[in-house]
């Protein structure tokens, strides 16, 4: 029998506001069974890294939507638990554990929300499934793992949101001032689809048509670059299933089901599907 924290240190890398973008997605989409709860809802930050502060900021951009939400820092590294520790207050702790989720609460402990930012990156693409496959059997009913990556300082994020059943959506978000071309956000794939940006992969089509349409879209460019996206976005929904609404793109955001974007090949292929994507 494995004793221990299931998983491998991470590099610990963060910044504060740097999973700014996640966040903000996250609490739109989470926030309707948040409301909906009838238990006092239990978030988890999975590998926060060498200091807190992604912790601290979910929790409080959390408690807008529902003021008694309770979240712990989940870290493999005893040192990095303890630099936290001081950080603890109500409702925020901080404990020592891997992708089996020791929560230290009554009941069954099962999350609402397992956040992994910069986590699986640093795995091999065939360590996703299993990853994925134990997450989200830690989730509540109506529960969401949102697994993915962003740059240093949280300008460019890729993440995929899975249900207790499966893979729903993949999220690219942007600080649009910021992107020369859409296909930047490439290198910030999830470990999921970052080697599927290939000929032949459907990501690597997304990209591409995202890339064009954001050429034809030039002539927006001269009222900034949200317009330019967003007219973009109008664009590539014409033949890709673009989830959500204007006021989701506006913010730098693109949202598609993962049907659209799954691998063809590899151990991700055969991945079962979530329930469908809950346009926010």
């Amino acid at each position: 029998m494995r004793q221990g924290p299931e998983g491998n240190v991470t590099r610990g890398t963060t910044h504060p506001n740097r999973l700014r973008r996640m966040d903000r997605w996250i609490a739109a989409e989470l926030g309707p069974a948040l409301r909906r709860s009838t238990d006092r809802p239990l978030a988890v930050d999975l590998g926060y890294g060498a200091a807190p502060w992604t912790a601290v900021e979910l929790l409080g951009r959390l408690r807008r939507v529902r003021a008694d939400v309770r979240l712990f820092g989940v870290e493999i590294d005893q040192e990095r638990v303890a630099a936290a520790l001081p950080y603890e207050g109500p409702g925020l702790g901080f404990v020592r554990g891997g992708f089996e989720l020791p929560l230290p609460v009554p009941g069954d402990g099962r999350p609402l929300l397992v956040r992994a930012a910069n986590v699986l990156r640093q795995y091999p693409e065939d360590g996703v499934p299993a990853a994925w496959a134990r997450l989200r059997g830690r989730l509540a009913p109506g529960g969401l793992l949102v697994e993915g990556t962003c740059d240093e300082i949280g300008r460019r994020h890729a993440w995929v949101a899975l249900d207790a059943t499966g893979p729903v959506s993949l999220t690219l978000a942007a600080r649009l001032a910021s992107l020369a071309t859409p296909s930047d956000l490439a290198e910030r794939l999830p470990k999921a689809l970052i080697h599927r940006n290939v000929p032949g992969e459907p990501v690597h089509a997304l990209l591409g048509d995202l890339d064009r349409a954001w050429a034809s879209a030039a002539p927006y460019a001269p009222f900034g670059p949200r317009q330019r996206w967003l007219r973009a976005v109008a664009l590539l929904a014409a033949d890709w299933p673009v989830a959500g609404r204007r006021a989701r793109w506006r913010l730098g955001e693109l949202t598609v089901p993962w049907s659209a974007v799954a691998p063809r090949g590899g151990p991700l292929a055969g991945a079962p599907q979530g329930a469908g994507f809950r346009a926010g």
